[in-house]
């Protein structure tokens, strides 16, 4: 490889360079079981590691190996870090090989820094996870192994560490493997190799070990040269959280932002959450010109064919492909604050490009990370893993973690210290037991249906207001509205996908009921505190607010800015 290398020229060395495909990987294990060490030896037998930063590790006061370098000082360069002996921080590192190039994130192994790890691993596609051969599997490297995989890390490289103080036996591996694929197994959908290796010694890191002649398998660097890494990227739904709204004269409106997931192109129809309208798009716009496609992770500025009232949280999609719309979330969440988790404390919950207000409903339970299994639980305490119910003040717009990691992960922030508290990851939502009515929206389009009936198909709510709307159903009628009132005085769950099926024929849709549905793109809910006591009052109330959110304009109904 350096042979072939350095008979090519910089153009065809830079070629392939950029060709090369890019590999994020995290360390991930206990305390002391040599994570920054492996990672300076990696960088120091590919030729990575410059010459004045050996110079100033070999002339350093400090050094705990045997050798001449302490390989470690090349990654914890905290001076905490380097006194200490342990990583506090995460330390990134990049470094190439002809084949590929590479991202490392060398994460702490201190339980109390258990939040930067999960931060260092939230990007990666492959965990390094270091055991140390005399220790064997600790309580913190199950952890580890357990939010790496709770944060969608598909690939892991067990590295079984200082098989040098084992004398190279293979009885010892063979044990500590055995121990972890079990380990593995109850996770599921793991592609784990173990490898067993020296950092201080360099056996199996990038040369092959001849102490260790009994395994046959891969180097560590081999192994992250060739492990075959599935895109992580969700590419099929198309998800661009607002940023920003560029609007430097007024010719040019853009919003910015960077794509989550999928791709679009000028020309695709867009719908604008949360206020349903859809338009085209017409340009791509970046600071090296417009774009004929854009795609994940590229930010980008994009223009529509139409004027629609879009501001920073709000979210582009396909139609077609629409995420989940809700107030209400199940989540997994790593709680990184020594202050414990309460329930309904209020705390701000950022998500995408949106901050909202939002509270802990309920903790359904918490994980035993060396079992595996759930616990009762009525609080998290510092670095524990919990399921839980989420409700926020305005709905979320989200996939769930395992489909789109964009789209599916949050952070809880206190509001006052404005601290991070939880990393959080939305699981799918539950199935709804009710029955589901199914049918065909036909061939005419809602295009068809808004020309001929001049106004938007929405679903107004009321909380049991059957009177109201019944008069509210009258007045729209009077003024040439297609409408239908569904009132019901028990909970009649059924109700909302009635209303959708009335919205999809174009109508405009009254709903009074005892419980409030989910937050949709077309659905108007009027708060009982929001409407006057009188029925008339209410009516008038209600008319004027339809027509502020674009439902219809008063007289001609001509086309307003959208829900």
């Amino acid at each position: 490889m350096q042979a072939e290398a350095s008979s090519l020229t910089i153009e065809e060395l830079l070629a392939r360079n950029e060709a090369s495909d890019l590999l994020r990987f995290s360390t991930a294990g206990s305390v002391d079981d040599g994570k920054s060490t492996l990672i300076g030896r990696l960088l120091y037998d590919c030729k990575s590691v410059y010459e004045d930063q050996l110079q100033s590790v070999k002339n350093s006061r400090i050094n705990r190996s045997t050798g001449p370098i302490d390989f470690s000082l090349l990654t914890d360069g905290l001076r905490a870090e380097r006194e200490q002996g342990i990583t506090i921080d995460v330390a990134y590192r990049y470094f190439s090989t002809p084949r590929r190039k590479f991202i490392i994130a060398d994460t702490p192994g201190h339980e109390q820094y258990t939040r930067n790890m999960a931060t260092g691993a939230s990007t990666a596609s492959l965990a390094v996870i270091l055991i140390d051969a005399r220790k064997g599997l600790l309580p913190q490297s199950r952890r580890h192994s357990y939010i790496s995989w709770l944060l969608g890390i598909p690939n892991f490289a067990v590295a079984v560490n200082k098989m040098d103080l084992v004398d190279f036996r293979e009885d010892v591996f063979r044990e500590i493997e055995a121990a972890f694929r079990e380990f593995a197994g109850r996770l599921g959908g793991l592609d784990v190799t173990v490898i067993p290796l020296s950092a201080l010694e360099g056996d199996n890191v990038a040369k092959r070990s001849t102490r260790m002649d009994w395994y046959e398998g891969a180097t560590l660097l081999e192994h992250l040269e060739t492990v075959p890494v599935a895109a992580s990227m969700n590419l099929a739904d198309f998800r661009l959280p607002v940023q920003y709204v560029v609007r430097p004269n007024l010719d040019f409106r853009g919003f910015a932002g960077q794509v989550a997931s999928g791709a679009v192109r000028p020309g695709d129809t867009l719908m604008s959450l949360p206020s349903g309208r859809t338009s085209r798009v017409r340009s791509l716009t970046t600071w090296d010109g417009d774009l004929a496609e854009a795609f994940a992770p590229q930010s980008v500025c994009l223009t529509l064919e139409d004027e629609i009232d879009i501001s920073r949280g709000d979210m582009l999609v396909h139609p077609a492909r629409c995420p989940h719309i809700s107030r209400r979330v199940d989540a997994t969440v790593v709680w990184m604050n020594a202050q414990a988790l309460e329930m309904r404390r209020p705390y701000l919950l950022k998500h995408t490009s949106s901050v909202v207000s939002a509270s802990v409903t309920r903790i359904v339970h918490r994980m035993d990370v060396n079992t595996l299994e759930p616990q009762p639980a009525s609080r998290l305490e510092l670095n524990e893993i919990g399921t839980i119910e989420i409700e926020t003040t305005r709905p979320l717009f989200f996939d769930a973690y395992r489909t789109n990691r964009a789209t599916g992960a949050f952070i809880l922030i206190d509001p006052l210290s404005n601290a991070t508290l939880a990393a959080g990851m939305i699981l799918e939502p539950k199935q709804d037991d009710s029955p589901k009515l199914r049918f065909l929206t036909g061939r005419v389009t809602p295009e068809e249906r808004y020309s001929r009936n001049s106004h938007l198909p929405v679903t107004v709510w009321l909380t049991a207001r059957t009177e109201l709307a019944w008069m509210l159903e009258r007045r729209l009628f009077d003024r040439g509205c297609q409408v239908q009132a569904l009132a019901d005085d028990v909970e009649n769950r059924l109700l909302p996908q009635l209303a959708a099926m009335f919205n999809a024929a174009g109508l405009i849709a009254v709903c009074s009921a005892d419980f409030r549905p989910e937050p949709g793109p077309n659905i108007i809910v009027f708060e009982p505190d929001q409407l006057p006591p009188k029925d008339l009052d209410a009516v008038e109330f209600i008319l004027r607010e339809l027509e502020k959110r674009g439902v219809f304009l008063p007289g001609d109904f001509t086309v307003a800015e959208g829900i």
